[in-house]
């Protein structure tokens, strides 16, 4: 669990009840979906940075990584939310990229 944020270590450690049915409904809106897992997970990092919920990215970066995404499609992810949110989005490229550069 170490590309988890903190928050979500300590929920899935201390909140079982919550957290597993939570996990489950996860699972099955991934199998619901008709993306590719790949552009699942580019979709999940762009709204993830637009929402500011940076604690999930090093984990969703190393997911699409693995699902063959290469450093300038993370890049674009992270980016894409730039002409509706602004700038704040920025804040989340570092880490995106440092994420991606780091396995």
């Amino acid at each position: 669990m170490e590309n988890f944020g903190d928050g979500f270590r300590v929920f899935m450690g201390e909140c079982p009840e919550v957290s597993k049915p939570f996990m489950e409904a996860v699972m099955k809106f991934g199998e619901a979906s008709a993306l590719d897992k790949k552009t699942e997970e580019l979709a999940y990092i762009a709204v993830l940075v637009a929402a500011r919920l940076t604690g999930g990215l090093p984990f969703h970066v190393q997911a699409a990584k693995a699902r063959g995404a290469t450093r300038e499609e993370i890049k674009s992810a992270v980016l894409v939310g730039l002409p509706a949110v602004g700038l704040t989005v920025l804040d989340a490229l570092p880490a995106a990229l440092a994420s991606y550069d780091a396995q």
